[in-house]
């Protein structure tokens, strides 16, 4: 890739106007029933999402399968039609944009999808792939397609005489790494990576991840990481937000997520991790939730996470509770959130009847 085209990410984004803003983010995919596809309800994959990514930044989602991850993924690049809410790119309204005119915007914004073996066409060269976004965005370049392409390859860690070898030639890592150089083709300034490692081999997710995180480095890109995986989640992320059941119900800085979980939920998911030291391992409580997750179609009233919590109160099952800063950069969506500063114990952040096992301090042992 040209040397004037790389991009040197600034060193701090704090105060800097976000590069996306999600606001109120609703998808509500209808069940249709009989002849006639009358609708009888909807499955609230996202149901009022609070977000924004400053530039140079990795914004981390984790949740548990089915919480609407995906789907926010794909509403943010637009390959899915929002419901409801609005979403901002460089402060411009993409919510509504049709096809024709969200394709100038296909530039800056692009996905890097789940699985490496479904996303490439199997008919198609490398070459052909990783050059499709020039030939489809009209974009000339001075050496020409496949040299661009070339530069590309090399860029992710492939070699560019495999320019014209088919998919089925690669390993899982390898077509990662070639779904990666298409994404980033036309040099945009948002990538959506989709749970980019999930289904590559343990030993190859850590060499993805880092190609990531050096190709940040190098083109000053912004990621939004979807990912189920904590431990990947906490190396690449500067700010992390979970997700459960459609909803975010915690977002804080990397540092203050993995130290102090205000949300118990997130607590939960951190207690889950294993720890490869048997000394730590048995230090740490695990936190064991009862019940499975709620349907999507008809989901719990009040705060969505009441049926599976230890330290649920009637509030809890009758209001559903606002995402609000108890901390610096730390907002959290619970009646009684733990690890809450001491301004905030008026605020209904006190442990209320009901609670179950108290949590020490498991994050540190990840």
């Amino acid at each position: 890739m040209p040397q004037e085209d790389v991009k040197i990410p600034q060193q701090s984004t704090a105060g800097a106007e976000p590069l996306l803003r999600v606001t109120g983010l609703v998808k509500h995919f209808p069940i249709t029933k009989g002849m006639l596809r009358r609708q009888v309800g909807a499955v609230q994959a996202v149901d009022g999402i609070d977000l924004q990514v400053a530039p140079g930044q990795t914004l981390g989602v984790v949740g548990e399968s089915g919480c609407g991850k995906s789907t926010m993924g794909r509403l943010i690049t637009r390959l899915l039609e929002p419901t409801g809410g609005k979403i901002e790119f460089q402060g411009r309204d993409i919510t509504h944009l049709s096809v024709g005119e969200m394709r100038p915007l296909r530039r800056d914004v692009q996905m890097i999808f789940q699985d490496p073996y479904s996303s490439l066409n199997p008919r198609h060269t490398i070459g052909t792939i990783v050059g499709a976004p020039f030939k489809l965005q009209k974009v000339a370049t001075e050496s020409g397609v496949k040299k661009e392409v070339q530069n590309l390859l090399e860029l992710v860690g492939l070699n560019p005489e495999h320019y014209n070898r088919y998919p089925h030639e690669f390993s899982g890592g390898q077509r990662q790494r070639i779904g990666i150089a298409r994404a980033l083709a036309l040099k945009p300034k948002l990538v959506v990576a989709d749970e980019p490692v999930s289904a590559l081999d343990v030993s190859i997710q850590a060499q993805v991840v880092n190609l990531l995180d050096d190709l940040q480095s190098e083109l000053g890109l912004t990621y939004v990481i979807i990912a189920h995986d904590l431990s990947v989640i906490r190396h690449v992320s500067d700010r992390i937000a979970v997700m459960y059941l459609g909803k975010v119900v915690e977002v804080a800085d990397r540092e203050a997520l993995y130290g102090q979980p205000m949300h118990p939920y997130t607590n939960a998911l951190l207690s889950a991790v294993p720890v490869p030291d048997p000394k730590r391992r048995t230090a740490r409580q695990r936190i064991l939730l009862t019940g499975d997750v709620p349907s999507p179609i008809n989901p719990p009233s009040g705060c969505r996470f009441h049926t599976r919590c230890w330290k649920a109160t009637e509030v809890c099952s009758t209001q559903e509770p606002p995402l609000v800063a108890l901390a610096a950069g730390h907002e959290v969506a619970c009646h009684h959130p733990e690890n809450a500063p001491e301004t905030a114990q008026g605020k209904g952040a006190e442990n209320g009847p009901g609670n179950g096992p108290a949590i020490g301090n498991q994050p540190t042992d990840l």
